[in-house]
This record gives structure tokens, C-alpha cells and sequence, in this order.
């Protein structure tokens, strides 16, 4: 590959002046051409936007944030739609987590501030303030990640962010006490925590630019009261292609690794036996071709979540000591997706999910079902508590359902309601329900609706179409207040699990992966054509809208079908796919992609990559592009170049808007006011497209 041409022309985009009055801010097209296997030519004018710290950049960006939010703003007032996203958000419920002897929760205490870690012992205490990340700098938005506690209570570890960044830190603190420890590591990404004795394992990568592809995983051990150059490093690849996740049982008998080669697509664990003579790192299952990952061990027996040849997930029992032969403790269920799996001290708790419903299962350690418990359509199941606990907590949500919180008895299976929020608006008035929507090839995909009762199948509602539909995920509703505002003015939200999303298995997910990508695309195109076809909505009633790759999706399906759809908001959308495996995490995700390092892969990526696939003469949907500066995931200039490409042609009428999250990474926003702020915005412009003669 090599550059050959570099074509500089200044280019002042004026579109559709008198009938958008939009006016977008200069953009100037310096055209770089890459070769690829000596024959294909593939243009990028848009190059130069990858420095996003370069003078010209930022000049660019304030431009057109100052035009989005001139827009955006007037947009909301026109259709009133601040006042009620705020009215409807529930930002304070609180679901107790509970770990070792205390419960934990997040409260925001302040519109403009971070959430606090808070605490307390008994379910009847108030909640205490543990860590307020507000006083952690005067400088930068500190936002609280993930906390994990000691076997013995004594000890919460906590990692917390800058700005959004993907870049962790690790303080702790002592529980009792609420005392910091001196312990402070820094450079942490993409790691977890797991306790065991007076220290954690955790993992990092090396540091080196904003956007530098990461590879090179490393884990480490540390021990509390001593300095990060200090720790243990317990193991490490060279390579982007390995990847590792490890955990301790909850006895703190075992440690687990286990290396994914992305390359040879195996898997390998390895494991220390602490109650062993040589407390040393040694191989248990290597080269694995099935995909298997560990949940925890029940004495000497190891449990294992793994999927068959069919693709359904069942759980196995493997002993350290005789590590070919698995023996099955719960079969699969072809009609059910395994989510969740819990180990108690005489029970294996299981979460599934089978046609938009969660169900909760109880087996013994011999496979025999003792209980199950199904829950609402359209409804999500969290589980907090400990290994040893008689008693468990269930958090129960929905679209436009905060959470409902709920105590377990694990003997009795009776559960009983600990805390509710309440909400300002007639949630018995909406509905949800479940249909089926045809694919091109016979194939049935499912769709969750959310709706007024009594809804009219007249082909005039307004419908947001939404998907997520890669790297085998299973999308779990969680409360959104954007979407009780766009039902309440009559219209319909919809989410279909397209191929790629795991919610009909491991099969469906393969479907939509690597060289099937276009699968997903196809498959929403057609759920799109099916709901117009059953009288849900009309193409100019229909709004796609998805986060992540789901907005690739979402920006591919209408690139690719223009006609179909009004409005089109792709969110932290990777777009330009020719070059997204170069930067930060891009190269861990060939095997979701295809990569350009050979021609089938190259081919495949340039034949739906958002950014390359825009069409001089055509004229695309109303989109409002967002994205987020900090995001080291998908970096912001995909959705840069992707929007100076849409805005710099003649034919394109429509407004094509970018709305940048400031100090905010790939999760948006991070604290109230912005998330209220971030909801309106992208409603206000949906009702105003859909308003638009």
C-alpha cells in the first residue's frame, strides 16, 4: 500500500441554502490514494482530519459544534422536548449491590457532578458516602468505573477514568474506616479486578499515542502498602492478536487465566492451585478449539460455561486433575440463550433469555432443575450477592421501567420488593410486545416493540428503528427517557436482534460476522421494509438510530438504502472501516470485521464502509452524527470525516449535523444535566425531521 496522489482544493459547503438555510463550515479535501494489492484505489480526502489536535481540526470541530447546538437548541424549544426528558429521568434509583458484608450503590448528589460510590451494612441503614470523585481533581471529570471488594470486607479497589478516556486508575480504599491507602496505579485499560489475599491481579498495555494500536497485554499482581513499579507480573504475549481475562474462585482457592489467540481462533487456561505445595502458574486446558469460559469451581470440580457444536451454551464440570474429561451438569436449551450463571454453595443459578423474556433457573450441582422464575417481556434481570448468601438481590428494568429492586430467598424461592422508584408519568398506558420480521432469505428476526396501548396499524406512526447486532452481544433494555418521551407523542420504538447479536445463539451471531458483516446490514434493511409492510410506520415516519456498531449498522443500512429511511442518528459509529483496525482497540476486533490484510477481508470492508460507500448525486437522510472527542474506542474523526464527506456535495439536502460529547469517551455523557442535554438533543432533531414537510 502507498500513497500516490495528494489533490488539495478548498471547498466552501453551502447546501441547499435556501431550503435548509444550513450553511456548514469550510472543510477543505485533501485527497490521499492507498493502493491495496497493487489494483484497488481507495480515496481518502479526509485524511488530515485524524489529527484531531491540529489547529485547522479544532477550528473545524468548534464550527460545527457551535452550528449543532444553535440547531439542536432551537429544535427543542420549537417542540418542547427538554422539559419532559427531564421530568421522566430517574437518575437517583438505587440497586444495592452486594459484596462481601456491605451494599454498595452510585447516587448523584448534584445535575452537574459525578456519581458517589455509597455504602452500608444492613439494607435498613442509610447510605454513607465511600468515594466522591468530585474531589479527586479540580480539574478533570472523574467518572467511577468499576470496584471490586476483598474476601474479608476490609478493602473496596475502584477504578475511575478521565474525561471519558478508556484509561483507568486504581485507588483503594479501607471500608470501615473510609480511609485511602497509598496505593495509587495508573495506565490501566480494558482490565478488571480480582481480589485474592492482601493484593489484586489487574492488566494493562502499553502506553503510547492518543489513538496507537494496543497490543502487548500484560497482568500483574499487586500487593497492597507497595509501589506499581513493585508488582508481579504474572503473564504476557507480544501481539494484538492475544488477549487475556482472568478471575479468582470465590473461595480464593484458584486463579484462573485464560488466553484468547484471535490468529488461530484456540483458547488456553492456565491456573494456580493455592491449595497446592507449588502455588506456581501451570497449563489446565490448551489449544482449545471450543469456546468455553470459566464461572468458578465447586470444591475440586471446575464449572465451565461452554457452547456445543450447535451453538447453544450448556455447563460443565471439569476436575484439575483429569482435564479431558468434561462431564455435563445442565444441558443446553435450543430455544433459550444462556446470559447469566451464578455458583451458590449448593445451587447453580442461571439467567436466560428466550423470546424478550429473562427467566431465572435454579439447578443442583447434578443438573436437576429445583426452580425457575419468568419475568416480563421486554424486561432485564441484574444479580447481586455473595457465593454463601441465603439471600440474593434482583434489579428488574425496562425501556421505560427504572429499576425495581427485589430480595431472593434462595431456600424458599419467595421473593419480596426492597425498593422501587417512582416515576412521573402513566406507565400502565404503554405497551410492549414482541413480533417476528421477514429476512430476504426466509430466516425470522425477532423484534421487541414498545408502544401506546391501543396503537393503530395504520402505516402513519413514528418508529425508531434500533439494533445492535455484532460481536455476538445480547442488548438488555435499560431505562431511557428519550424513548417514554417518543412514545407518549405516539410513537413506536423498536429493537430488532439482527444477525451478529447473540440472541438466538452462537449461530445467529457467526451469521453476522467477518466476511457475513453485510448479513447485519441486510437483515435491519429488511426489518425496516417488514414493519412498513405490517402497517407500523412509512419510510417517512422511520428513524434508524444505534450506538457503537450498532451505528455502524444504522450508517451502512442507509448509505445503503437511502430511500428507506427520514431520519438516521448513528452514535460512537466506527465509518471509515478501511483504516479502523490502526488505531486503539480496532485490531482486537478482526475477527467481528475482516481485516484489509487480505483480499477477501479488504473486499468485503470496502463494500459496506460507511465513510467510502457516499455517493456524489445522492441525496441521504437528515443524520445527526454523534460522537464523543475522548472516545479512544472509535475515535472521533470516523464520524468527522464521515460527516465533511455527507456535507461536502451539492446534491445532499438534507442536513447532515455532528454533535460532539466534550470531555465525555465512548459511553457519552457523564453526569445528568449532559445526559439530559445529550437525550434532548437527539430527540429534538428526530421530531423535527419527522415534522418537516
Amino acid at each position: 500500500m502507498k500513497r500516490l496522489l495528494i489533490l488539495v482544493s478548498m471547498i466552501l459547503c453551502v447546501v441547499g441554502v435556501k431550503a435548509q438555510l444550513v450553511e456548514y463550515p469550510t472543510s477543505k479535501r485533501e485527497v490521499v490514494t492507498d493502493t491495496f494489492f497493487e489494483k484497488y484505489k481507495v480515496e481518502d480526502p479526509y485524511r488530515w482530519m485524524e489529527n484531531i489536535y491540529s489547529p485547522e481540526m479544532k477550528s473545524w470541530v468548534k464550527e460545527e459544534t457551535k452550528l449543532s447546538n444553535h440547531l439542536l437548541r432551537s429544535y427543542a424549544r420549537k417542540n418542547d422536548v427538554y422539559r419532559p426528558v427531564d421530568q421522566y429521568n430517574c437518575s437517583n434509583w438505587k440497586s444495592a449491590n452486594k459484596l462481601g458484608k456491605y451494599f454498595f450503590t452510585k447516587i448523584n448528589y448534584s445535575e452537574i457532578g459525578q456519581a458517589s460510590l455509597c455504602y452500608k451494612k444492613e439494607l435498613t441503614d442509610d447510605w454513607d458516602i465511600l468515594v466522591d470523585p468530585n474531589y479527586i481533581s479540580n480539574q478533570d471529570e472523574i467518572r467511577l468505573k468499576q470496584y471490586k471488594v476483598s474476601k474479608d470486607s476490609k478493602y473496596l479497589a475502584y477504578l475511575f477514568n478521565r474525561n471519558g478516556s478508556d484509561w483507568r486508575e486504581v485507588k483503594v480504599v479501607q471500608i470501615e474506616n473510609k480511609k485511602h491507602l497509598a496505593d495509587h496505579l495508573k495506565d490501566v485499560i480494558y482490565s478488571s479486578i480480582a481480589w485474592k489475599g492482601d493484593g489484586f491481579f489487574y492488566s494493562r498495555y502499553q502506553k503510547n499515542g492518543k489513538f496507537e494500536a494496543m497490543k502487548n497485554e500484560e497482568v500483574y499482581y499487586h500487593r497492597l502498602g507497595t509501589d506499581q513499579s513493585e508488582d508481579k507480573l504474572i503473564f504476557k504475549r507480544n501481539g494484538s492478536h492475544y488477549r487475556f481475562s482472568y478471575t479468582v474462585s470465590h473461595d480464593e482457592r484458584f486463579f484462573f487465566l485464560r488466553e484468547y489467540n484471535s490468529k488461530s481462533g484456540s483458547i488456553s487456561v492456565f491456573y494456580i492451585d493455592y491449595a497446592s505445595s507449588a502455588k506456581k502458574l501451570k497449563p489446565f486446558l490448551m489449544n482449545r478449539r471450543e469456546r468455553f469460559s470459566i464461572v468458578d469451581n465447586y470444591g475440586d470440580q471446575i464449572i465451565l460455561k461452554a457452547l456445543r457444536k450447535s451453538g447453544d451454551a450448556h455447563l460443565v464440570g471439569v476436575s484439575v486433575k483429569n482435564p479431558m474429561k468434561w462431564v455435563e451438569l445442565i444441558p443446553a436449551y435450543s430455544k433459550a440463550v444462556l446470559l447469566d450463571v451464578k455458583c451458590l454453595r449448593d445451587q447453580i443459578l442461571t439467567l436466560y433469555q428466550s423470546n424478550q423474556k429473562s427467566i431465572l433457573a435454579f439447578h443442583s450441582y447434578s443438573g436437576k432443575l429445583k426452580y425457575n422464575l419468568e419475568f416480563p417481556v421486554g424486561t432485564s434481570v441484574q444479580i447481586y450477592g455473595n457465593n454463601g448468601d441465603e439471600k440474593l438481590y434482583l434489579g428488574l428494568r425496562g425501556y421505560t421501567i427504572p429499576s425495581v429492586y427485589y430480595e431472593f430467598n434462595t431456600k424458599t424461592y419467595k421473593k419480596k420488593l426492597i425498593e422501587k422508584t417512582t416515576v412521573t408519568f402513566d406507565y400502565r398506558n404503554i405497551a410492549y410486545s414482541t413480533i417476528e420480521c421477514d429476512a430476504d432469505d426466509g430466516s425470522k428476526i425477532p423484534v421487541l416493540l414498545v408502544h401506546k396501548k391501543g396503537m393503530k396499524l395504520n402505516g402513519k406512526n413514528p418508529l425508531i428503528l434500533s439494533a445492535y447486532g455484532g460481536f455476538g452481544t445480547i442488548s438488555r433494555p435499560t431505562y431511557d427517557p428519550g424513548i417514554i418521551y417518543f412514545v407518549k407523542q405516539g410513537g413506536v420504538y423498536a429493537f430488532a436482534g439482527i444477525r451478529g447479536s447473540g440472541d438466538l445463539g452462537r449461530a445467529w451471531s457467526l451469521a453476522g460476522r467477518g466476511l457475513n458483516k453485510q448479513r447485519s446490514f441486510d437483515d435491519f434493511t429488511c426489518v425496516a421494509k417488514d414493519l412498513i409492510k405490517k402497517k407500523y410506520t412509512n419510510s417517512n415516519k422511520l428513524v434508524a438510530t444505534g450506538a457503537s456498531n450498532g451505528g455502524l449498522v444504522v450508517a451502512a443500512s442507509a448509505i445503503q438504502n437511502p430511500e428507506l429511511f427520514k431520519v438516521v442518528i448513528p452514535v460512537v459509529a466506527p465509518l471509515d472501516m478501511i483504516r479502523f483496525e490502526k488505531f486503539t482497540v480496532g485490531s482486537f476486533h478482526k475477527g467481528e470485521y475482516g481485516t484489509i490484510d487480505n483480499e477477501k477481508g479488504f473486499n468485503s470492508l470496502y463494500s459496506y464502509s460507511p465513510y467510502h460507500n457516499i455517493k456524489k448525486n445522492v441525496n441521504y437522510p437528515a443524520m445527526l452524527v454523534m460522537t464523543s472527542n475522548n472516545d479512544e474506542r472509535v475515535p472521533p474523526f470516523h464520524s468527522y470525516k464521515f460527516v465533511a464527506e455527507l456535507q461536502n456535495r451539492n446534491a445532499q439536502k438534507n442536513p447532515i449535523l455532528l454533535r460532539v460529547d466534550w470531555n465525555a469517551g465512548h459511553h457519552g455523557s457523564s453526569n445528568i444535566k449532559k445526559s439530559v442535554r445529550e437525550t434532548c438533543d437527539k430527540y429534538s432533531f428526530i421530531m423535527e425531521m419527522l415534522n418537516k414537510k
